[in-house]
């Protein structure tokens, strides 16, 4: 049983789907504009001293764009709920959530607590509730 369950956990890191095309091109770029984050937001969500640090081109910095990569799949895990609806999805994020204590899901982003808001999310969706 628990070996089944540590599969199960292995397969669900990355989304089978990318239902925003998040992973189409520039992911990093793409996650900044679905979530429509500004340089402050994007420089504090993912721990930079500030925005000018903030480049979403070829020259980005490895640990900006594996924190981008990281929100992409939580992006993607909830397109996957919502069967690939775009518009939910988006409206999701904006949305201030009571489950997370009246913060919106894209606010949890803007103010670094993605990998908070990941495992409520994957909790959520593997039906274990708080």
């Amino acid at each position: 049983m628990t070996t089944n369950l540590a599969s199960n956990d292995l397969l669900n890191t990355v989304p089978k789907h990318d239902y925003l095309h998040l992973f189409d091109g520039n992911t990093p770029r793409n996650v900044v504009e679905f979530l429509e984050l500004d340089r402050y937001e994007v420089a504090k969500a993912t721990g930079l001293k500030d925005k000018t640090q903030v480049r979403l081109d070829e020259q980005i910095r490895k640990d900006l764009k594996n924190r981008l990569e990281e929100i992409a799949i939580i992006c993607e895990l909830m397109a996957g709920y919502f069967n690939g609806d775009v518009a939910k999805t988006a409206l999701w994020f904006r949305v201030k959530n009571p489950a997370l204590g009246g913060v919106s899901p894209r606010d949890m982003i803007r103010y670094g607590r993605y990998k908070k808001l990941e495992l409520f999310i994957r909790n959520a969706l593997a039906g274990i509730h708080p």
